[in-house]
């Protein structure tokens, strides 16, 4: 009989994206209330993805199952 294919963490397939060389991208957090008393230049820091650092790399990859 064969082995069932482990299914995706759907919610971490929404919030995690793999790069061309491999890397995992994610979004920041604190941007979505009480914006008013975080600086413009905090919020701008915000916008932008950061890479997931090498420590959750291997668990982040098996969840979203590549």
């Amino acid at each position: 009989m064969a082995k069932a294919k482990m299914k995706s963490h759907r919610g971490a397939s929404k919030r995690f994206r793999i790069t061309g060389s491999g890397k995992v991208k994610r979004n920041k957090a604190y941007k979505s209330h009480i914006l008013t008393k975080k600086s413009a230049k905090r919020k701008r820091g915000l916008r932008k993805p950061a890479i997931l650092t090498s420590a959750d790399h291997k668990r982040i990859k098996s969840v979203i199952n590549l």
